[in-house]
């Protein structure tokens, strides 16, 4: 795995390896089978950047559960959000009076979130969770509540794993953050 990795002329480094993530996932999963045991949750992931860590999450849940996606756009090609939330592909499946986990990559704003609860709320389902591989707290301009955190990360531009920079090298097994950024 390389320790630094350049991109449009920006410097990145290594922030979380594979193997970091994926430990984590697994004990998030515990987690999820533990509190649905004998339930049916909706996995909704959002596109584009939950689907690897979506995909490696349900490969360790071990309850019964269905999987579908919501598309949504607020960043576009930049590094920081639009603040602007606008809703690409919606739901395929029924959701009203279903135990709903939504699977993000990243909260930061909390402005994505907040529409999709908003959205999901308009069909009334039996319960609302959100887990997170990554949340950038610093970053929050809307209180939104995260049931299960992969990672709490200061606010710096962090990119693989499904995370894109102008939707590129969402491939890298690892996560990358700008090799010049300062920890907040």
């Amino acid at each position: 795995m390389k320790k630094y990795i350049k991109i449009h002329n920006d410097k990145f480094e290594i922030y979380l390896t594979e193997k970091i993530i994926q430990q984590r996932i697994r004990h998030l999963a515990r987690q999820i089978n533990k509190d649905y045991k004998g339930k049916v949750p909706i996995f909704i992931g959002i596109l584009n950047g939950s689907f690897i860590f979506m995909a490696d999450l349900i490969r360790n849940i071990n309850i019964d559960c269905e999987v579908d996606f919501l598309k949504l756009s607020s960043y576009g090609d930049a590094k920081i959000s639009s603040g602007h939330v606008s809703l690409l592909k919606d739901l395929n499946a029924t959701i009203g009076g279903r135990d709903i986990i939504v699977v993000e990559d990243i909260v930061d704003s909390g402005l994505s979130i907040d529409f999709i609860k908003k959205l999901i709320f308009l069909h009334k389902p039996k319960t609302f969770k959100i887990v997170s591989l990554l949340h950038k707290k610093e970053a929050l301009k809307i209180d939104v509540k995260i049931d299960y955190i992969g990672f709490e990360i200061p606010n710096v531009f962090v990119i693989g794993y499904g995370l894109d920079y102008a939707q590129n090298v969402r491939n890298l097994p690892a996560i990358y953050k700008l090799a010049d950024e300062k920890k907040n």
